[in-house]
């Protein structure tokens, strides 16, 4: 046998750095094809695999992985917020919203970040949407909705609206983001109240789980209202390709997005910091293709 073995395009020698993903599960996600595919793309010698971590082994595997000298990992569900008090430090947003999906090797232990927000940031922009100045309402006030409030925040939002079925935990989240950002403009309100907001042309950004394959005839909100006055939407789900959501908004005339490039960019700048380089729009554009034709089976 050869002393080089392939992962994809990757070839595997002594100087190859690992990467990899931890999460339960992890059997079904598309991370190994972003990332050795731009490894090969950027001309990167690294190669990326899953692993299968249980709840229980967390801090064995960060450590682990450490001992490895794993170059970095993604870390996703169940584990972006557990994963924190093993890390020796982590960047603002990611302290922020308490919730890191990529750890970067750095002296003494991995430093954590949150390109979920950047990803999907990156996103918009390369689908001409933008935050600042917008009315923004947030559809979920979980853990990612969590995040994007803080996002918005960030990025200059006029206004910021998380809609929620249980209103106590929106309140806690916008409360939670003015005392750390000194960002005022955040409301709370219950997610049957949705029709009735005040203003229009909002982005409407999806972040539950509602519409996610294989309940795709559903969406969080039903109530027509709601959409008449949606100026652009962006969900989070990228399987279907279409969501229910996703449909009404286009019924009424307006541009709606899913969750496919987000995952592309998380991705992205994961792999770009991990590896100190920048990803050209062909390569990432590529890629997205590729992605494309994995979740359509062609």
């Amino acid at each position: 046998m050869d002393e080089k073995d392939t992962v994809g395009a990757v070839e595997i020698g002594g100087r190859t750095r690992l990467c990899g993903l931890i999460g339960n599960p992890v059997e079904h996600t598309l991370s190994p094809m972003i990332h050795n595919t731009l490894a090969a793309a950027c001309g990167c010698d690294m190669a990326y695999l899953p692993f299968l971590v249980e709840k229980e082994g967390l801090g064995a595997a960060v450590k682990g992985a450490y001992a490895l000298n794993v170059l970095g990992l993604n870390v996703t569900v169940p584990y972006k917020m557990a994963v924190i008090p093993y890390l020796v430090s982590a960047d603002k947003l990611a302290a922020d919203v308490e919730s890191v999906n990529t750890l970067v090797r750095t002296e003494g232990g991995y430093r954590g970040y949150n390109t979920d927000m950047s990803g999907l940031y990156r996103a918009m922009q390369e689908d001409k949407v933008e935050i600042k100045d917008r009315d923004v309402v947030i559809l979920g006030a979980g853990g990612v909705g969590r995040a994007i409030a803080f996002l918005c925040a960030q990025k200059g939002a006029e206004r910021v609206t998380i809609l929620n079925r249980s209103v106590d935990k929106a309140c806690s989240v916008a409360e939670e983001v003015k005392e750390k950002t000194g960002y005022q403009a955040i409301h709370a309100r219950t997610i049957a109240e949705a029709g009735r907001l005040d203003g229009r042309d909002y982005l409407a950004i999806q972040a539950t789980s509602v519409g996610l394959f294989p309940g795709s005839e559903k969406a969080a909100v039903e109530d027509s209202a709601f959409y008449e006055k949606v100026g652009t939407g962006y969900d989070l789900i990228y399987r279907p390709e279409e969501t229910k959501f996703m449909r009404l908004v286009k019924e009424n005339g307006k541009e709606a997005y899913n969750g496919l490039k987000m995952l592309l960019y998380q991705g992205v700048e994961a792999f770009e910091l991990w590896n100190d380089v920048a990803v050209s729009k062909e390569t990432a554009d590529r890629i997205y293709q590729r992605m494309e034709q994995e979740l359509s089976g062609k």
